[in-house]
């Protein structure tokens, strides 16, 4: 008889697509848990999130990729570049597209670049409950004639419909082979990265109409306390002082408001108290230092 480790099987899967098609929330439905943040604001992801899911004997190594488009800054090319190197080391890749937004200019420059990538491809149609069948229909049409995919599902991350045949199918095309993760973990990341990405997604919900795209955040201390407390400290770093002002807020009580939903969720992730201590400060042109991309785990684009 076969071991229980002779039986498991692995597969690394890169989830791709452009900006908001819905990349993180899929990857949360698909481990249970939260192992990425989610906004309604592009670009939300930076680096690759790796979630890590069971399904029967197999083990799938969920890859959240940054969302493709066309680059601009330094750190717009560095994300995009994650993306695709995400892809290029899968075994299978996923094109998540937003079905509301159907073909547009981005899905298409992806679907182009996809042609390069080797292994098994998936195509995944997000947000169908807001789509008619015919319109699905036609764009999985339009979709199939520009390049050639395995399979084709039709989901709601948000809701959760179609996950698990998606889920299943993955499952079944995962490689004989061990098990890159111990059972009971469902994300690569450190808690201490995980800690910073979830304050900076409730920065990003608060203010991301005043906000845009310049602030980060680093866990700098992580101390378990005798008392059975967990002592954070975090830094946000922004690029300019008017930046300042606003992730403060008057009197300080924008900095308290997010503050107080970080420290909430935090809690309730390590299972004890957590005492989080939020510090904001300038750092002019963090996004041309190589230090700040080594801590967001992206490669910094010499170029």
């Amino acid at each position: 008889m076969q071991t229980e480790r002779e039986k498991q099987k692995c597969a690394v899967v890169a989830l791709i697509g452009a900006p908001n098609a819905g990349k993180s929330t899929l990857v949360n439905q698909l481990t249970g848990a939260k192992v990425s943040i989610v906004t309604h604001k592009v670009q939300t992801t930076r680096a690759r999130i790796r979630g890590i899911a069971i399904e029967g004997d197999s083990q799938l190594v969920l890859v959240d990729t940054p969302g493709i488009f066309a680059p601009k800054r330094r750190l717009d090319r560095a994300m995009v570049e994650a993306a695709w190197g995400g892809a290029r080391d899968a075994d299978i890749t996923v094109l998540l597209i937003d079905a509301a937004k159907g073909l547009d200019a981005e899905t298409e420059s992806i679907l182009d670049g996809l042609g390069d990538i080797p292994g098994a491809r998936v195509l995944v149609l997000n947000k169908v409950d807001l789509v008619k069948k015919n319109a699905l229909l036609e764009l999985t049409a339009a979709i199939s004639n520009r390049q050639a995919f395995d399979a084709t599902f039709m989901i709601s991350a948000l809701q959760g419909d179609g996950v698990r045949d998606l889920k299943a199918h993955l499952a079944q095309h995962a490689r004989p082979g061990p098990w890159l993760y111990p059972e009971d973990q469902i994300s690569d990341a450190p808690l201490r990265h995980l800690a910073a990405e979830i304050t900076r997604e409730k920065l990003t919900l608060r203010l991301h109409q005043e906000l845009p795209y310049a602030s980060t955040v680093e866990t700098t201390l992580w101390k378990e306390l005798k008392n059975g407390r967990v002592r954070i400290e975090q830094t946000v770093y922004v690029m300019r002082d008017s930046q300042k002002k606003i992730v403060l807020g008057k009197n300080g009580q924008t900095i308290k408001a997010i503050s107080m939903e970080s420290r909430k969720e935090l809690s309730e992730i390590v299972e004890k108290p957590v005492d989080l201590f939020l510090f904001v400060k300038v750092r002019q042109k963090w996004g041309d230092d190589p230090e700040r991309y080594m801590e967001m785990g992206l490669e910094f684009p010499n170029d």
